[in-house]
């Protein structure tokens, strides 16, 4: 029972309109059925509703049609929230050309049709041009289907690998999104685009989640969930079922018959750029790559034209709101259609019988016919002509909210009481009901939590009091007729609450920012690398080499001239990635084997760590000893002002917003930096923060790079604030000079509690009364001297930095521990990516984009970063597109001209901004939703990231296209950032791709330029590790120098080929197992290899004794161990009498000392023992023993 939808009940109206639906699905034709009168959350409650009265005697899924995406995401949330299993579909982008493009949508549409075929959705939410689109027919869908049964199923690995690459999987060495599957032996890893799974214990989840599967023969041994971060399983299956990864599936038979008609097609065209685009496909077509054209010929892969439509059968309840829209939609996606098709037939890239792409619009009409369609018109619109099987008109009327206006909602309150109206309030939340509870009874109302009592979960609302229901957001509205008011106090805009489909519960290991940082590091063949002794060196692989009849993997690295230096992989610790300056050719300068040239550098380097080292200290370790403002704990204000959060917030957010209030609990001043993509909240985080500082008593100063950024920021913060008595001002060029007087004035008293401003905060003659909180927004955008102002106002303060793509120099900072940083990387629920492409500069395309944007009511971004010929730019688009509205933005432009650009932009008055990167920061303009960026491969990672994040502000969605010269050279580095703008398309991209940049253009520096050198001189984690060593110092703590320890035993130890096939794997895993310290971190290791690999070999188990015995004989000053036939010969930096006395007593007659220059211990071995075990235990004894003497 649900209180909303059982208000609606009441109503006769609705009584009447479930009969005739109930009897339209037993009638040999259902008549259309016309609804009217419902305003938006009345119509709201009868959605939820119908989809719950329909489903008690149709299991089938009910199909809703909007004219808009936007409204689609708004009504699959807010079934979603009733507890309705609900999907958007979304439609196709039809790509006709040969450019690559993110998948998300793709996978999204295929988890609908599974659901459908399956029948595990209650509703499916789309527009019409959607619905009528060609798709995967649901013959081949379901024979494309793969069930995989513990028991049951036997399996072919290369039978299995060839039927997911004819699904659309792709092959990897590593899977670590969907649609990717990898082969180890007798391990498969599938990372579906959404399944069903069935543990052990009989319980059914589904989600895209990836899974493990070990073979004993053709037998499955075992079959598990994993983390694809960790590779670490984490739910035992029984069975998983699951679907392909592509809607145009093209096997070895489909691609031959597409590659000779294109051949055809090619031999009759007479166009120079059609052959050259033809003969690019073909190349693909004969190479097995991704056909990312394949679009073009879907009618040729699926004669059958199929699309939405036919996975849902007679007699299905289709809600159509708004018919005359949805119509107007069809005409106009399918005339654009029209547009592109004569397009490509005028170019002679396809030919005439395979040009519709989706069934016309009668087809819908077909359909609708067989089906019991209601349309849902609020003035009755859209059907006049057509014959109706009824027809009901609903008296509501739609209520405002009342959330800033309490004192209002009390006296309606009175005159609906008085009315004999039953009255229901809409809380947000739980802690917000109980609020309304406590101000409605000292008004002198009877307000009931619905939750309180057993009698109104029942659905009965109370005759003489206000029942305020918090479990459902709906906006409020007053039925006439059973006369009932449901009022919100939620603001407006709201969409509704958001709440995920069930899933798998896997226990997550919390981890630091740092270690979320270091998580996405890798190293390849062709890698630079740094040995700690030898220096700066080039990766060239992995060999196995057998010396005296012992084998060992080694790695190759490559030195100037012809040196090479074969490295034990145990002895991995010593060696890192080069992340440093390289030269344009991607290049870097290479160490010379054996010679002086390194030992300076690294000399250097040292010198120069203890340097800055000192600075470091003075400015973070000095903050650590003065004492802060510890501000208290929690209390039920700041549990309000939390709960009052319109949105459910990811658990990213609940643990940032932890880490920073308990850092502002402590009594020295916090320095954190906050790293979450465009979109994942960070400034909710921020005004938590904010709001618990003004709790103690504190102010806070919220500082931007822009004026337009802190005109947004403060309206955003006066929203949120204004219900809880915070005084929110702004400081910038918009006030003038009076207003800004007033401003200092009140800053100066303390009668402003939030202030927020540009640069125009650190000025001389700004005073704070008692500041406590210091945020800035994209610390990268200030220059220099500002930092150095901003590093005098936080002595004493704490500060929170909030960033989206954190600067290399700040993220080494973190990386070193310096600063502390949470990290939000969950994507929030329901929102739609940026679709992005990478390609070619090609003006055709380019221009289909921007008038694809500006039909549905867009705007666009066109990035041109060339100050003096942006205006040729803009004329040129202006010649291609003459309707449009382009207007040109640079940096040389004072700054009130731009101000003025932008606030054309948010008022719709221009379509085409043609700019630089002056956008990369700026206000938000919801209805820009495509990016172009001209010769993307000048930018930088991050830049090209935050750009991005220009567009996709709203629930349209958004398009991205990033574009190269056309047959030109792209250099290496160049080339890297534009793979991982591509590769890293998804939600909460930023952080990789800040990590992909530090290691692309180098770490930059940490406190200035002249460290710059040092650290290209000898690496980044070199550098790094110079600096911790050097701060330790600072610090009076003494720095022990572990000795290098070789060892040498009589066991093969490495990792199998066969184990482990991918190079790049052994070595991660060589790297980790070379730093293994304890019996703990071994365990770990061995657990993770039995899970993502199966049973380890003797030969690693080996390796990782090996490893262990090194560790713990670094400890005790050991520089070499070597196992002879029948003993053991251990080298000795510093000889300790009374330690190796102590040893002797424990093993008799086993321990003999030889002394000399290089003291040596000789160790008698015993016939069986396990080597590994004993000295692990004799190294860790001679510790415990020495830490007595010390």
């Amino acid at each position: 029972m649900n209180i909303l939808t059982d208000s609606i009940r009441k109503d006769k109206e609705y009584g009447e309109l479930l009969s005739a639906v109930v009897k339209g699905k037993t009638a040999p034709r259902a008549l259309p059925i016309l609804i009217s009168g419902l305003c938006e959350g009345a119509s709201d409650a009868v959605y939820a509703s119908l989809v719950e009265d329909i489903k008690k005697t149709d299991k089938r899924a009910i199909l809703f049609i909007c004219s808009e995406e936007k409204e689609c995401v708004r009504v699959k949330s807010l079934l979603k929230q009733f507890g309705f299993k609900c999907a958007f579909y979304v439609g196709r982008d039809l790509t006709f050309y040969n450019i690559t493009a993110s998948h998300e949508y793709e996978h999204e549409r295929l988890k609908v049709l599974s659901g459908l075929l399956d029948g595990s959705l209650d509703a499916v939410v789309t527009t019409p041009d959607a619905a009528l689109s060609y798709t995967i027919p649901p013959e081949k869908l379901i024979s494309s289907n793969m069930k995989i049964e513990y028991d049951k199923t036997v399996i072919d690995p290369a039978e299995l690998a060839k039927k997911l690459i004819d699904a659309g999987y792709v092959c990897v060495e590593m899977v670590e999104a969907p649609g990717q599957f990898a082969r180890r032996g007798g391990i498969i890893d599938i990372y579906p685009t959404f399944a069903t799974f069935k543990d052990i214990d009989g319980q059914e989840s589904r989600g895209a989640y990836p899974f493990r599967i070990e073979l004993f023969g053709d037998e499955i041994d075992r079959m598990e969930i994993f983390d694809s971060a960790t590779q670490r399983m984490t739910v035992t299956l029984d069975a998983v079922e699951f679907y392909p990864a592509r809607e145009l599936l093209i096997d070895s038979e489909k691609r031959a018959e597409l590659k000779k008609a294109i051949e055809s097609w090619r031999a009759k065209s007479k166009d120079s750029r059609a052959i050259e685009e033809m003969t690019s496909e073909i190349a693909v077509l004969d190479t097995d790559g991704d056909i990312n054209f394949a679009d073009k010929y879907i009618t040729l892969v699926y004669p059958e034209r199929m699309s939405l439509l036919d996975y849902f059968g007679e007699k299905t309840t289709v809600i159509i709101k708004g018919t005359t829209a949805v119509y107007d939609r069809i005409k106009a996606a399918q005339w654009h259609q029209s547009q592109t098709v004569e397009e490509l037939l005028s170019a002679g890239t396809i030919a005439p019988k395979y040009t519709d792409y989706s069934k016309p619009e009668a087809m819908l009409d077909v359909f609708l016919d067989k089906s019991v369609t209601l349309h849902f018109d609020s003035l009755g619109q859209g059907m006049s002509g057509k014959k109706l099987g009824a027809m009901f008109t609903f008296r509501t009327k739609h209520m405002v909210s009342y959330c800033e206006n309490l004192e209002l909602l009390c006296d309606d309150l009175g005159g609906y009481v008085r009315g004999g109206y039953k009255v229901i309030l809409v809380a947000e939340n739980e802690a917000a009901a109980k609020n309304l509870s406590a101000l409605l009874s000292e008004k002198g109302f009877s307000a009931i939590i619905e939750s309180d009592k057993e009698d109104y979960a029942k659905g009965e609302i109370p005759k003489s009091a206000v029942l305020i229901w918090w479990k459902n957001y709906i906006k409020g509205y007053e039925l006439t007729t059973p006369k009932i008011a449901i009022l919100s106090t939620s603001p407006e805009s709201r969409e509704g609450g958001l709440s995920g489909a069930a899933q798998i519960k896997r226990k997550k290991k919390k981890r630091s920012g740092t270690e979320a940082i270091l998580s996405y590091n890798d190293l390849e063949v062709g890698d630079f690398v740094v040995h700690e002794i030898h220096g700066i060196g080039q990766y060239m692989g992995i060999e196995n080499l057998t010396v005296d009849g012992v084998s060992r993997d080694y790695i190759t690295i490559r030195y100037a001239g012809s040196d090479r230096l074969f490295l034990p992989v145990d002895k991995l610790d010593m060696v890192s990635k080069y992340i440093g300056a390289h030269s344009d050719d991607g290049l870097v300068k290479l160490s010379r084997f054996g010679g002086n040239e390194w030992g300076r550098a690294k000399a250097k380097a040292k010198a120069a760590a203890k340097d800055i080292a000192k600075d470091l200290i003075k400015l973070y370790a000095e903050r650590s000893r003065r004492p802060g403002f510890a501000f208290p704990a929690d209390d039920d204000l700041q549990a309000d002002f939390e709960a009052a959060f319109e949105y459910d917030e990811t658990e990213g957010q609940l643990a940032a917003a932890e880490d920073i209030k308990e850092d502002m609990m402590k009594p020295v001043p916090m320095d954190r930096i906050l790293c979450g993509d465009v979109g994942f909240g960070k400034t909710e985080v921020a005004m938590r923060a904010a709001y618990k500082a003004i709790l103690g008593g504190k102010q806070v100063a919220i500082l931007v790079p822009t004026t337009l950024l802190a005109l947004q920021h403060y309206q955003t913060i006066t929203s949120r604030m204004r219900a809880f008595s915070v005084n929110v001002d702004m400081i910038s060029r918009f006030r003038t000079p009076k207003q800004q007087a007033q401003s200092l004035r009140r800053l100066k008293r303390g009668d402003t509690d939030v202030i927020v401003g540009t640069h125009r905060l650190i000025s001389k003659d700004i005073e704070f009364k008692d500041l406590g909180l210091l945020i800035i927004d994209e610390e990268q955008r200030f220059g220099v001297a500002q930092k150095e102002k901003l590093k005098q106002i936080a002595e004493n303060v704490d500060v929170l930095t909030l960033t989206a793509t954190p600067i290399p120099r700040t993220l080494n900072m973190a990386m070193g521990g310096i600063r502390d940083i949470s990290v939000l990387d969950e994507a929030p629920v329901d929102r739609l990516p940026v679709q992005t492409y990478v390609l070619e500069y090609d003006e055709l395309i380019l221009i289909e984009a921007i008038r694809r944007e500006l039909r549905r009511g867009g705007q666009v971004f066109y990035l041109y970063n060339f100050v003096e010929t942006i205006n040729d730019c803009a004329a040129k688009l202006s010649k291609a597109i003459p309707e449009a509205r382009i207007t040109v933005a640079h940096g040389k432009m004072d700054k009130e001209q731009l101000e003025d650009i932008w606030g054309e932009m948010l008022a719709g008055e221009i379509d085409i901004l043609v700019c630089t990167t002056i956008i990369e920061t700026g206000v938000d303009i919801p209805n820009a939703n495509t990016l172009i960026v001209e010769n993307s491969q000048r930018l930088g990672l991050s830049q090209l990231h935050q750009i991005r994040g220009r567009v996709g502000r709203s629930a349209r969605r958004a398009y991205a296209y990033f574009t190269y010269p056309r047959n030109k050279a792209v250099n290496e580095i160049a080339t890297k950032r534009l793979e991982a703008i591509r590769d890293y398309a998804e939600f909460g991209a930023g952080f990789k791709i800040a990590i992909r940049d530090m290691e692309i253009r180098g770490a930059g520096n940490l406190l200035g330029s002249e460290q710059h050198g040092h650290l290209d001189a000898v690496g980044y984690e070199l550098y790094i590790k110079l600096l911790n060593e050097a701060i330790l110092e600072e610090k009076g703590e003494k720095v022990k120098e572990k000795p290098e320890c070789t060892v040498t035993l009589r066991c093969d130890a490495f990792i199998p080929d066969k184990y482990v096939p991918y190079s790049a794997q052994r070595m991660g895993l060589y790297k980790r197992i070379a730093m293994i310290e304890t019996n703990e971190d071994k365990d770990d290791i061995v657990d993770e290899l039995i899970d993502r690999f199966g049973d380890v070999p003797k030969q690693t188990m080996s390796l990782l004794g090996v490893a262990l015995v090194r560790a713990a004989a670094k400890k005790c000053g050991i520089t070499s161990i070597i196992e002879e036939q029948s003993e053991i010969k251990v080298l000795l930096s510093v000889f300790d009498f009374e330690v190796w006395s102590e040893l002797s007593d424990i093993y008799r007659g086993r321990i003999r000392v030889i002394m000399s220059e290089n003291p040596t211990v000789i160790i008698k071995k015993q016939k069986g023992e396990d080597v590994l075990k004993m000295l692990h235990e004799l190294f860790c004894k001679y510790y415990e023993i020495l830490q007595n003497y010390i």
